[in-house]
């Protein structure tokens, strides 16, 4: 018994890792990012800073530091250098501490940037931490896998423009954003034309290869319960003992009920999407690379499937559908032509709320889950490691019980999507029975 409180405390403790390094890695990123963009003093030319409130003994105009060997060479002295009056403010602590930044050239070690960029250490330390960006970039899609670390896996671009025809690479060819590959630039997680000219995007990106994955899933469930079916006539065993239910589930409370005598059409459609959006929003909340991905969470990927269900809708619609929306029966003349137009707009806002529904749930469970897991290093920024470890002991517990949280969360939107499409469909499919009153 004990060893299987271990196994379970152990398991908790890997995936509660598997959260956190990811973004810590890429807090360390944006850190380092910070650092490189603040001013670096190797080869840098100070001539014509006024070095004023600090009297060095020296004239510095026409001074290039990256020339100037400073070992051993004191401006000032200890005094100049130690005094607390010079060190006491807070731009000068951010570029002290290295040593190779001119820490020891006079006075220039006490107030930062030599005068001109004082309060520059405020700044990095303000950019060390951007939790908003770093939240938007781990729900966001990408053109590669992001591991633990640091560390990624490419996917494959394939990108067309009429200039220049199909161009297939690897998205670590864009190295980051630096390079620009056949005429294509990589900025800010989306692929560019250098040139503003037009071009199609079929890249292979996060999103799509989960899709992929969900896909294959999928088939992999379906076939196998279908073949369990041919061979076993008895009760269900295996993959079928976990199908079935789902599918009575769907074709009783959900199929017949919202459509009727037609059902059978819509339930193929009924199946396939309240299992990919289920089986997507479980693969979301596995931290483990390649999956983790906000698909659902993804307005392209909602759009499409409340499209379909809108496609189904019209195509499907019979006479009577279409008269209530352009003559609803026992309406006032002076009040139609208000009920045509809410009508009408109805036929778009509903796939409009099934789109917007589903993402917005979808995103704002991840967001939650890591802006929990972000408190930790918010904590351990603002004061020290040990206060960011302490505060893991209360928001991890929380994070665990949020992700339980998520996957009801995951199996309920995949009904709610399902059931709506059913409503609409049926309201469209529905036969009326008009009598003298109406």
């Amino acid at each position: 018994m004990e060893l299987k409180k271990l196994q379970s405390l152990l398991i908790i403790v890997f995936v509660c890792l598997l959260y956190i390094a990811p973004v810590q890695s890429h807090a360390q990123s944006s850190k380092q990012a910070g650092s490189h963009a603040g001013h670096n003093h190797a080869g840098h030319d100070h001539s014509g800073h006024a070095h004023s409130g600090h009297n060095h003994g020296h004239d510095h105009s026409g001074h290039s530091h990256a020339d100037h060997k400073h070992s051993g060479h004191n401006h000032g002295g200890k005094a100049d250098r130690g005094t607390k009056g010079d060190k006491g403010t807070k731009g000068d602590r951010g570029d002290r501490g290295t040593k190779g930044d001119h820490g020891d050239h006079g006075d220039h070690g006490t107030h930062g940037d030599h005068g001109a960029h004082g309060d520059h250490g405020d700044h990095l330390e303000d950019q060390e931490m951007d939790v908003g960006g770093t939240i938007m970039h781990h729900i966001a899609d990408s053109h590669d896998i992001h591991l633990p670390f640091g560390y990624s896996i490419p996917l494959p671009c394939i990108l067309y423009s009429p200039e220049a025809g199909f161009n297939m690479f690897m998205s670590s060819a864009f190295d980051h954003g630096h390079k620009e590959v056949n005429g294509y630039a990589y900025h800010h997680g989306k692929v560019t034309r250098a040139d503003g000219a037009k071009f199609y995007d079929f890249s292979i990106t996060r999103n799509v290869f989960v899709m992929f994955l969900s896909g294959l899933l999928m088939c992999w469930i379906f076939i196998g319960a279908a073949r369990a079916y041919g061979k076993n006539k008895g009760a269900p065993r295996g993959i079928q003992s976990i199908v079935e239910p789902i599918y009575e589930f769907v074709r009783d409370d959900i199929a017949k009920p919202s459509i009727g005598p037609k059902y059978k059409k819509y339930m193929p459609f009924l199946l396939t999407v309240f299992f990919f959006i289920w089986i997507n929003n479980l693969l979301g909340l596995i931290p483990i690379p390649p999956f983790g991905a906000n698909v659902t969470g993804n307005i392209a990927v909602t759009a499409a499937l409340a499209l379909i269900t809108f496609v189904l809708i019209v195509t499907g619609a019979n006479k009577d559908y279409w008269m209530h929306i352009f003559n609803p029966p026992g309406v006032p003349l002076g009040v139609k032509p208000i009920l045509i137009l809410i009508e009408f707009l109805s036929l778009f806002i509903k796939p409009a709320a099934l789109m917007i529904r589903l993402f917005a749930n979808i995103t704002a469970g991840h967001i939650i889950i890591l802006s929990l897991v972000s408190l930790i290093f918010i904590a351990g920024h603002l004061a020290n490691a040990a206060v960011g470890f302490g505060s893991s002991l209360l928001v991890v517990p929380f994070m665990l019980f949020m992700n339980c949280l998520e996957l009801f969360v995951a199996a309920l939107q995949a009904f709610v999507f399902t059931i709506l499409s059913a409503v609409f469909i049926g309201q469209a499919v529905e036969e009326h029975d008009h009598h003298e009153a109406h």
